[in-house]
Parts: C-alpha cells; structure tokens; sequence
C-alpha cells in the first residue's frame, strides 16, 4: 500500500510552478519546483513562512564593514566620550565661578558631539564618487565661510579674527575651510592623475586654491590653523602621488616664506622669541610663560599614575585654556604618564586605519583626501601635544576630538566619517565582489529549491 511520502512533486519548467498530489488525490501547488510534497494530517502544522524581501532588505543595512572601519569608527567614538569627559574635569571650577554651573562648557561639548556623531555617520554612508563630484563647489562654499570673518560678522578672539558669531553661537569657519581643501586637493589629483610628472598641470590649480585659502586665515592672523592646513596639503599631494623633487621645491618656499609670515604679527615674535629662551626671564613669567610654565608643571605633578580624575590643581585658573589648547596637560596631571600614552597610543590606531585604507584604495581621490584628513588630525594631535611639551611655541591648536570646541569637533567628526565613506568601498574588503544569486520563494513555488553555495556569485553573509 501507498504511502504519501511515495508521491513527489513534479515540476514543470515552462512556467516554474510544482504540482503534487497526495494520497488522498488532493493537488499540492505552489510548492517550488523540485520540493516535495508534505500530506496535511490532523493536529500538524503549517510549515513556517519564508523571510520576506522587506526583512532582508534592512537586514542589509547592518552588513558588516571592514575591520578598518570598524577601528577608525570605535577609536573616534572613545576619543569623543573621552573628551567630554576631559572637559568637564578641567572646565568645571571656571564654569563655576564665571555662571555657578559646573557642567556648562561639558554639556555644550556634549551636544556638540551628540550633532557630530550622527554627521559623521551621515557622511560614511556617502559614495566616494559623490564626494568628488562635489569637492570643487564644497571648496567655494569653504571659501565664501571664511569671508565671513571680515564682515560684521566677524570677531576676534585673543587677537585672531577668525571666528563668526550670530548671537550666542559662534563657529570657526577655518574648520570648515581644512575639509574643503582637503577635498579640492584630492578632486584637482584626481582629474591630473596622468599628469603628474608635469608640476605645471599639478601644482598651478592646488596652489591657486591653497594659497587663497591660507591667505584668507592668515589675513585674520591665525597662524596656527594656517600651519596644520600647509600639512594638510602636503600630506595629500605626497600621498596622492605627487613627484618628490616638486615636493621638495615647495618646502624649501614654505621655509624662505615662514619667517618673514611669522615676524609680521609683533604677538607672534614674542612668543617665539620667549620660547626660544626657555622663558628664562623673570618679567615674562607673569606673562608670555604663564601658560607654557604652568603646563608643564601640571604634566610634571601627574607622574606615572596621576593625581586621579578630577582632582587637577592646575585647573583652579592657575592654567588659562585648561579645556582647550592645553587639556593635554590636564590628562596629563590627573591620569598621568599612563593616561598621556594611552592618548597617544589611540591616535596612533586612528594613524594606522587611516593608512590601511590608502595602501588598499587604487583611487587617487581616496588616497589624497585620506592623506590629507590624516595629516590634518594627527599632525594638529602632534603638534598640540608638543606645544604642551615645550617643543614648540604656544600656536593656539586645539587636540582633535578632545579639546573642547564646536566646529573643531564637529568638521573633525565629519572629515573622518568622509574618510569612514572609502573605507566601504575598499576593493575586495570582504574576499570576493558581487552578490548571492540564491533563490526565493513565492505563493505560487517560483525557486530554485536549493541553498546558495559559497562557490556561487558571491559570498553569504
């Protein structure tokens, strides 16, 4: 006698659509083609639903990144926690005394990281084709912001105008202008990338939008900024392919042009003048070497160890811009030698993602911009951490992603999520190109009915 498990399905190709009888004689369709036939007894159930489309199109959403993304992403976000943190250890006693607050200027940081973040991941999700779409205009916007700070809009902050206010807020359009050009540098390397042993073709466009861009932030005397966009440049053009004898030209400029730059401003003289001398002299100590003297001496009290968090002696208004150029010192003196390295140690990690996407990316764009977004980091981190050492005068560059500050952090945040977009594009990041041709169901059996192989076109996540 028959059993129902003696009859199968037989499908017809032409339409894709299985028919099965059982023992009762009852026509199974919509079964798929190949599958066989289940008899319905009294008490069982019906076999469970297939995924739908909808399901696996937001599971793609999740799809998991490279591991160089995922290590430039978590460094980031640690920075950023970190540097809230930081900024309401060394703020509050100010922020108190100036508006009996202690969490002020740690709850503005706080938003300005809550803004950024979502920016930053906003910005990773943009295709690296649309970015250099893009750059030249992204340029001219940075330009025009920068404008800004010779109109009335414009103010100064401790002898610089480069800021722009408008009302209570008030934002550093220079911060804007390092991404921009960062941008400009890569698009202009891109379209000139068989042209590069010509100087003429590469560094007559990049020095017109370079030197219009430092003329403008020099023209409002921030010295500083102006120097950490010079590296930007430079770290993009020698990443993105530029010839070394064209490089070394350029330097040698740079270097004729840097004294006179910095003897035009009297401020500026000074200061390189009393850092020179190892602020030996006593009448400068109450001025010029109040801020270099007192950093070192808060990075000296923390030791190995530190003094613990929050317990900072330096932060009771004997270290003016303890929240901003000089938190290194604050680290320094309340996590000590351990915590300073740690900091380190981590833009270190950012440094080595951001050169991972570089050595694998063949995109000339990718690779310059990339440059340029890591020298600009990792060189003002360098350069902020040697001004709290002593190696260099007091310039006024904030640490990337940890000194308090709005626009800083927040172009900051979105020039890595800038970077964060290449990192998905990397080619072969996951072993092979492609996607899984496996089949699928539907009410009336269309399917291959069987499972996708990892031979197949693709790979299964």
């Amino acid at each position: 006698m028959a059993t129902p498990t003696d009859f199968r399905a037989s499908g017809r190709s032409g339409d894709g659509r299985g028919e099965g009888r059982s023992a009762d004689g009852r026509g199974a369709a919509g079964r798929g083609a190949g599958a066989t036939a289940e008899p319905r007894t009294a008490g069982m159930q019906p076999p469970a639903r297939r995924t739908n489309g909808a399901v696996v199109a937001v599971k793609n959403v999740f799809i998991a990144e490279s591991s160089t993304f995922y290590t430039i992403l978590g460094v980031t976000l640690f920075l950023v926690v970190f540097g809230v943190v930081m900024v309401l250890s060394s703020s509050s006693v100010e922020q108190y005394a100036a508006t009996h607050d202690f969490f002020g200027a740690a709850s503005r940081q706080g938003l300005y990281a809550i803004l950024g973040v979502p920016l930053m991941l906003v910005a990773s999700r943009v295709p690296a084709r649309m970015w250099r779409k893009w750059a030249m205009r992204i340029l001219g916007i940075g330009l025009v912001f920068q404008l800004l700070v010779f109109t009335p809009l414009g103010i100064d902050v401790q002898g610089n105008r480069n800021w722009i206010g408008l009302g209570s807020f008030t934002a550093q359009p220079s911060e804007v202008l390092k991404l921009a050009l960062a941008l400009g540098v890569g698009a202009i390397m891109y379209v000139k990338r068989d042209k590069l042993d010509d100087w003429k073709e590469v560094f007559i466009p990049i020095g017109i939008a370079a030197l219009v861009s430092l003329g403008l932030v020099l023209l409002g005397g921030d010295q500083g900024t102006a120097m950490i966009m010079v590296l930007l440049v430079l770290g993009g053009l020698y990443v993105g392919g530029a010839r070394a004898k064209h490089l070394l030209v350029v330097l040698g400029t740079i270097a004729v042009v840097l004294p006179f730059v910095t003897m035009a401003s009297s401020s500026r003289s000074v200061r390189i003048s009393a850092w020179l001398s190892g602020c030996s002299d006593s009448n400068q100590y109450q001025d010029l070497c109040w801020q270099p003297v007192h950093g070192m001496w808060a990075l000296a009290s923390g030791g190995v160890f530190g003094v613990g968090l929050g317990n900072s002696k330096a932060k009771w208004s004997w270290l003016p811009e303890a929240d901003n150029d000089y938190i290194f010192a604050i680290i320094g003196e309340e996590l000590g030698l351990i915590g300073a390295v740690v900091v380190l140690a981590l833009f270190v990690v950012l440094a080595i993602g951001m050169v991972k996407i570089i050595r694998q990316s063949n995109d000339p764009f990718v690779k310059t911009v990339t440059g340029g977004v890591m020298v600009w980091i990792i060189g003002q981190a360098l350069v902020n951490i040697a001004v709290v050492l002593g190696l260099l005068p007091v310039l006024g560059v904030p640490l990337p992603l940890i000194s308090a500050g709005g626009s800083a952090l927040i172009m900051t945040l979105v020039a890595i999520g800038v970077v964060l977009s290449f990192a998905r594009d990397l080619p072969g990041k996951n072993g092979t190109t492609g996607t899984t041709t496996g089949g699928t169901g539907t009410g009336t059996g269309a399917g291959t009915g069987r499972l996708p192989s990892p031979t197949m076109n693709g790979t299964l996540r």
